[in-house]
């Protein structure tokens, strides 16, 4: 027996390729913020706000924004360990949880998350066989089967069962604890990974290592991810599309090359101008915003981005862009005015045209 590439458990695939995996709709979170006990008007900090995207079978999409933009409430929001207010899921071709058709239960054995913090992830008092072996004894699977197969997916994960099954989390490295803990998400044999920040910590020559084998593992078992990161060229490096968020909505959505080749919105331009470059003609002198994100208890009317956005006009405050495609049929989606000749903006025409 090979234990270096346990085959993952056959899934039924009901769609078909052509069939996407994950369908989110208008889904919607606010949190309370305590205020004084006398004031009328209860205030809420509006994290998400009418995402909507969908997810290819076997594609990364990748989610990028800067921090509070909503990117960690949507994963939590999808995976469920958030309750939404409002807002759909279908998981190929089914609801999810009260929108009937697959119970939160399968829906979660076909879902795992991989966080930031590779310590606080994993459970001290247990070693990380006993870790790797948890989930699938909770559910049924006899002790000795679920020891196998956590010490075949140590294996996979690139750590010798022999050496570090018996280990406990303080014993490993930051790299060693995120392989640790991908290895447990794969304990179901999922098929979709959501990956939350989950090589941000890692020194860039365990980042890549881990990248690397995120990449082999999505190939060898037909995974689809959710990969969240602040990392603009991780996550040019690991997606197939990119959605861009700003104060809890998507403002911009495609492929990858899109997004990185010819980003439509304002806010996609800036985050893009501030990557570093290693070519001196590319450098940026300038920062390419002024001011601080909106306050997200009470965000501005019409586009969320128009007082940091150079080119903003009355109509975007007067009215929220809505999501259109840059050309037709190309699935580069994006939210401003300058892109809808019918909006009054007056760059419209002359963004569209070009």
């Amino acid at each position: 027996m090979n234990t270096n590439h346990p085959s993952p458990r056959p899934t039924t695939d009901r769609g078909g390729p052509a069939q996407p995996l994950l369908m989110v709709r208008d889904l919607k979170k606010r949190f309370p913020v305590r205020g004084h006990p006398f004031e009328r008007e209860k205030k809420f900090v509006h994290a998400v706000d009418g995402v909507s995207f969908t997810v290819a079978k076997g594609r990364t999409l990748g989610i990028v924004g800067e921090s509070g933009c909503g990117k960690s409430t949507t994963a939590r929001l999808i995976a469920r360990l958030v309750e939404p207010d409002s807002g759909s899921m279908v998981f190929d071709g089914d609801g999810v949880g009260e929108f009937g058709g697959i119970a939160l239960k399968t829906f979660r054995r076909n879902l795992q998350m991989v966080f930031q913090d590779s310590f606080a992830s994993l459970n001290p008092r247990l070693t990380v066989a006993e870790t790797i072996a948890f989930g699938p004894i909770a559910h049924g699977v006899n002790a000795a089967d679920a020891g196998q197969r956590a010490r075949m997916l140590l294996a996979r994960v690139g750590l010798e069962p022999g050496q570090f099954a018996s280990r406990y989390p303080h014993e490993l490295s930051g790299g060693q604890r995120q392989r640790v803990n991908i290895a447990r998400a794969l304990a179901f044999d999922p098929r979709l990974l959501i990956l939350d920040e989950s090589v941000a910590a890692l020194d860039k020559s365990v980042q890549a290592q881990v990248l690397n084998l995120l990449q082999e593992l999505k190939a060898e078992r037909g995974l689809t991810y959710l990969f969240i990161s602040h990392d603009l060229h991780v996550v040019h490096y690991l997606s197939d599309d990119v959605m861009v968020m700003y104060l809890g909505q998507v403002v911009e959505t495609g492929a990858v090359e899109h997004i990185y080749g010819s980003a439509a919105h304002p806010y996609t331009r800036a985050l893009l101008s501030a990557v570093p470059s290693m070519d001196p003609s590319r450098r940026t002198e300038h920062s390419p915003l002024s001011g601080d994100p909106p306050n997200p208890i009470n965000p501005p009317s019409g586009c969320r981005f128009r007082d940091r956005c150079p080119s903003a006009q009355p109509v975007c405050a007067a009215q929220a862009p809505a999501l259109m495609e840059t050309a037709p049929g190309n699935g580069h989606w994006v939210a401003c005015h300058m892109h809808d000749a019918g909006s009054g903006h007056a760059l419209a025409a002359a963004e569209v045209a070009a």
